[in-house]
């Protein structure tokens, strides 16, 4: 019987944090939970294509877009199960036992976020993710997905958006998210350098005018800038 979980991590230039998080992932191989992994890489040219080469990962390449990567590397995959992580999260020991209970019942699940970075802020922040995803049913990507292949196709998958495809399917599933309890530890590199407040005020904002209909195209531009 073949392992049921194709994991799959979109990468543009993630040399650093790559091994990390592949590392974490040796659990389920050992638990014979993972079929295959898939690096959709949207450009990368630092080293990330080589470490993914040496996991013995399939890699998908095109367009630098979170959503059409993420679309792309799911359709290269095969296996029954979906786990779909960031490369610069890395999910913690335990993860493995949690998720096989978890595969006996089809439906979308997220883990718990916490950031890899002591001090009142980086729990406020994560505390407040972890808090609107439960009462609002919107994890970000950086809190994972584990959903099985017909619930994902049940409600078209993730949009090819630059910017909030996480958000758009969060919001097709229509609160059916459930979270498991396993924490994904993922980096703060960008709130410490941007502002722990600066960068959630923006973060909340994009979600606010996303959500009043706002292009995620003009988002996305505005966001890196």
């Amino acid at each position: 019987m073949r392992a049921p979980i194709s994991v799959v991590i979109p990468t543009l230039n993630a040399e650093a944090a790559l091994g990390p998080c592949l590392a974490a992932l040796g659990e389920g191989l050992h638990e014979g939970l993972i079929r295959e992994l898939i690096v959709s890489d949207g450009g990368s040219t630092d080293a990330t294509l080589r470490l993914a080469e040496a996991a013995g990962a399939v890699i998908v390449t095109g367009p630098a877009s979170r959503g059409g990567q993420l679309r792309r590397g799911v359709a290269a995959a095969q296996g029954e199960w979906l786990l779909v992580i960031h490369a610069d999260s890395v999910l913690l020991e335990g993860w493995g036992e949690v998720v096989l209970s978890a595969l006996t019942t089809k439906g979308a699940h997220h883990f718990r976020l916490a950031f890899d970075a002591a001090g009142f802020a980086p729990r406020i922040v994560a505390g407040w993710a972890n808090l609107r995803s439960w009462l609002f049913g919107l994890p970000y990507g950086d809190q994972g997905l584990l959903i099985d292949r017909a619930s994902y196709d049940a409600v078209g998958g993730y949009p090819d958006l630059p910017l909030m495809e996480d958000v758009a399917l969060a919001r097709a599933l229509r609160g059916r998210l459930r979270a498991l309890p396993v924490t994904v530890i993922t980096s703060a590199e960008k709130y410490q350098r941007q502002g722990w407040i600066l960068r959630g005020a923006r973060n909340l904002g994009t979600l606010m005018r996303y959500l009043l209909g706002a292009d995620p195209e003009a988002l996305a531009e505005r966001y890196r800038r």
